[in-house]
């Protein structure tokens, strides 16, 4: 359960839509005055609510345009096992998002490269961080969506 009002959830929205923001215009939008407004925002940074503000770089225009979702298994699942993959994964710039899955697959790995030679790179990197029983990849053909922003509609705010 959260303490989030309409209003923390108003400036949340607001701010994923746009990070750059400033406090006036942030303010205008979800209809409060200016001192109010900043000291919400502080309190949901300390609170952990808001976690970074970011620029999002669209990967293409980089030349990442490649995403793979890897499926990893394992017949290890010991502690520190897990703790040694955690940060070999970690640390290689190619895995976007990390995630230990229940089901037939163990981890779940979102991945951007350049191209199969970029990724065919990043598998050999990956099979060398740890003893694995399986690894799958699936290619992105087309992004259908993409959203950072959270669906903040959906969590009851004590209204």
């Amino acid at each position: 359960m959260n303490d989030l009002d309409k209003y923390d959830c108003a400036i949340l929205a607001a701010l994923q839509s746009d990070g750059t923001l400033s406090i006036a215009a942030l303010s205008e939008k979800v209809g409060l005055s200016s001192t109010p407004c900043w000291k919400r925002v502080k309190r949901l940074e300390e609170e952990g609510y808001i976690e970074n503000r970011v620029t999002l770089v669209n990967r293409k225009k980089v030349g990442l345009p490649v995403t793979v979702f890897v499926s990893v298994r394992t017949g290890d699942h010991d502690e520190k096992w897990l703790k040694n993959f955690a940060a070999a994964v970690t640390a290689l710039p190619e895995v976007m998002e990390f995630h230990r899955m229940s089901g037939d697959v163990d981890y779940l790995l979102k991945v951007v490269t350049t191209d199969i030679d970029g990724y065919d790179r990043f598998y050999k990197k990956l099979i060398k961080a740890a003893r694995l029983s399986g690894v799958s990849s699936a290619f992105s053909m087309e992004q259908i969506k993409y959203s950072t922003a959270l669906p903040l509609e959906l969590v009851s705010h004590g209204l």
